[in-house]
């Protein structure tokens, strides 16, 4: 009986010798890369991203991190005047708006043509509006702002120029949910719970009045540099 648990006890030893020799690794070696966009997202922006792949060796999906920045019409003026402010229409109206973006995208490889690295991306995302209206001689100036959380997705193809770099073409499809809008003391919610409103006006006037992200189609180019 001893000699016989000694020989099972040995072949499990020697079994598992050797598949510690043969068996993949439980996370492959990680692979990065970092790189930017540049393009139509809504208007002009771009954005800057870094990404981790090769981290399981049973499925080859990517991590990426973006941070992106867009410049865009902040809306109507006069509109935004009277749902935040009053009802006033003296003085020359300007505008401008930029939104701030974070990115959390998931890259899978797919098969596209006779392209060899193209990947379909989904993941969440993060957006802080600023619309700004100025009244040039009416003494009115003020931000309306909104913080939203969206989802989106797309396609992108690596375009080799060397082992390190290639040049990168996207297109994607982003979505935003409603969120509050805030201008000067006045606040409105997709809820109906509204802070100071002016009278008469409701969320979907001030949603109406400016132009916080609601869903964005997206087609830029840039480069992609492998470490």
């Amino acid at each position: 009986m001893k000699k016989i648990s000694f020989t099972l006890l040995t072949l499990i030893f020697f079994t598992q010798i050797n598949y510690a020799q043969t068996a993949p690794a439980l996370f492959a070696h990680p692979k990065v890369s970092a790189g930017f966009l540049l393009g139509y997202t809504d208007n002009i922006g771009g954005n800057v991203y870094g990404t981790i792949s090769n981290f399981s060796y049973d499925v080859p999906l990517s991590l990426r991190f973006s941070l992106g920045y867009t410049i865009t019409d902040a809306g109507k003026p006069l509109d935004a005047r009277k749902v935040f402010i009053n009802d006033a229409t003296n003085g020359t109206p300007e505008e401008s708006g930029y939104i701030w973006e974070f990115r959390l995208d998931f890259t899978y490889p797919v098969k596209l043509f006779s392209l060899n690295k193209t990947n379909i991306i989904i993941g969440p995302r993060y957006s802080m509006f600023t619309g700004n209206f100025k009244f040039i001689g009416g003494n009115e100036f003020f931000d309306v702002t909104a913080d939203q959380w969206g989802i989106g997705t797309g396609l992108e193809t690596h375009l080799g120029i060397s082992p390190n770099m290639s040049f990168v073409v996207a297109a994607g499809f982003d979505y935003y949910f409603q969120s509050k809008l805030l201008g000067h003391d006045t606040a409105y919610s997709p809820d109906g719970q509204n802070v100071n409103p002016r009278q008469g006006y409701s969320y979907q006037d001030a949603d109406d009045a400016v132009n916080q992200p609601k869903y964005e189609f997206r087609i830029m180019g840039g480069l992609n540099f492998n470490f």
